[in-house]
């Protein structure tokens, strides 16, 4: 007899049911929360290393590329959440997983495909949150140092101790059940977000304003002044995939989507939030990214607000950073829940008797509603946890991590998948003008991904050549 519990719809006081049509608790969502979780995923560390992206392109391909991806962004967003519900839009069945909306639109290998490309993928982002928090909190301790030693002083601080206390927070927020359950911290973050982006900014414009006469071009960094050819060619490809690591959150839309009530419908409601939440970063970082290009010239640093550009005033710069690192504890939690969920439905499924993995246990803890605890759940999301805080110790380098994940997750999980269902679904004939211009979006987009995970790849390489472990990364 299987030890799930399956709970029976109640009437609420207004005289709706408190379980939505498939028998999953009341979604609650509306265009505000979706909107929140959209910029608490996409206005992530990626906005900090716009500045570096813009100088190793210039004033005329930074901001173009900036542009041509927020636009591919939108417009791919807007067929996955065409998919939400399938075979109709409106009044199909509903996917709760990325995965699961592959599986009911293309099947079987496809489905397999976006599975392995959306979880490396989500690892990675968890890892590399790990250390940009980490990053972050470290330049709070070397901000304070240099204020009181002067700017020459080296202020070395080892990364570690802080990605242990990331992991610890981590752990804490993990053991909360539902992704639904989530929608205050996605709006904190989102709050921090816009905090510490706009700090940037304003220190940005202030140098600028204050007369800074930083060196920029139309073509960016100059080859046989700032750097090599080779160097000029690996930078701009690196920056394209920091780029598109700015825009991806189309590996969680279908889990945000999931979490809006019924009514208005699901897709329309998605398609506006997707729109205010890219037209926000897309300003943000259109703004960031050019005035930080303006203040620092050639010479931005790959993490304008820890790598540090600023020195004073110092007190600011530590807010700034104490808020990307708060914006992060969230971010990880949005990215990390569909992960979560994946591996706990698996192991439903296939020990459906087990007491240790279906079994919850009432919790009662102090000025929060009766918790349920699953061993299982706490365990797992404990180590995987562990896991990516180790991981993170090994490879702690902001720029080149970033431009990998963008570039390997871009292709497949924004472009392919969006485009292959979209065809598939409206039965599109092959070599119809449509057809065809979809089909050179997706191949474009496939070359620019693999260029740019080349040039991360390559960064990769040059910096665990010198990488000295002990010394504060950058």
């Amino acid at each position: 007899m299987s030890s799930m519990h399956i709970e029976t719809p109640e009437t609420l006081a207004d005289g709706s049911k408190n379980f939505d049509e498939d028998g999953r608790a009341k979604r609650t969502g509306t265009w505000i929360t979706a909107s929140a979780h959209i910029i608490t995923a996409v206005i992530g560390s990626g906005v900090l290393s716009l500045a570096w992206a813009i100088a190793q392109m210039g004033w005329v391909a930074g901001p173009a590329v900036l542009f041509a991806f927020s636009f591919i962004t939108y417009f791919t967003s807007t067929l996955l959440a065409d998919s939400y519900r399938s075979p109709d839009p409106v009044h199909g069945k509903r996917n709760y997983t990325y995965s699961e909306v592959v599986k009911a639109n293309l099947g079987g290998r496809k489905f397999q495909l976006c599975g392995l490309a959306q979880y490396i993928n989500l690892v990675g982002v968890t890892i590399g949150y790990t250390i940009t928090a980490s990053i972050s909190m470290v330049a709070v301790k070397r901000s304070n140092c240099f204020h009181k030693h002067g700017h020459e002083d080296k202020c070395n601080i080892n990364n570690y101790p802080f990605m242990i206390v990331f992991a610890c927070i981590q752990i804490v927020l993990s053991q909360i059940p539902n992704f639904h359950k989530l929608s205050w911290l996605s709006i904190v973050a989102a709050v921090m977000s816009f905090a510490y982006s706009s700090i940037g900014l304003g220190l940005s414009l202030a140098k600028v304003i204050g007369g800074a006469h930083a060196r920029t071009s139309l073509t960016g960094v100059q080859v046989g002044v700032d750097v090599s050819g080779t160097e000029k060619v690996w930078r701009m490809f690196q920056a394209i995939g920091d780029i598109a690591f700015a825009y991806a959150f189309s590996n969680v839309l279908i889990e945000i989507q999931d979490t809006l009530k019924s009514g208005p419908p699901e897709n329309r409601v998605m398609k506006r939030a997707s729109l205010i939440g890219i037209m926000t970063t897309t300003l943000f970082y259109v703004l960031c990214g050019c005035l930080g290009y303006a203040a620092f010239g050639n010479d931005a640093p790959g993490n304008f607000l820890t790598g540090f550009g600023f020195y004073e005033p110092f007190w600011l710069i530590d807010f700034a950073n104490i808020c990307i690192a708060v914006h992060l504890v969230g971010a990880y939690q949005v990215f990390v829940q569909p992960i979560f969920g994946f591996v706990e439905k698996w192991s439903k499924e296939k020990w459906p008797e087990s007491q240790f993995i279906n079994g919850e246990h009432g919790v009662n803890v102090p000025l929060c509603e009766g918790i349920n605890l699953n061993f299982f759940r706490m365990l797992w999301r404990t180590t995987y946890v562990i896991i990516t805080a180790v991981l993170a110790m090994l490879f702690p380098f902001f720029n080149d991590f970033l431009g990998l994940i963008g570039s390997l997750s871009f292709w497949p999980l924004t472009v392919y998948f969006p485009i292959e269902m979209y065809i598939k679904r409206t039965n599109m004939k092959r070599f119809s003008f449509t057809w065809i211009w979809l089909k050179i979006l997706s191949w474009v987009c496939l070359i620019i991904s693999i260029i740019s995970a080349v040039g991360s790849i390559q960064g990769l390489a040059h910096d665990l050549k010198k990488y000295k472990p002990f010394q504060a990364q950058q």
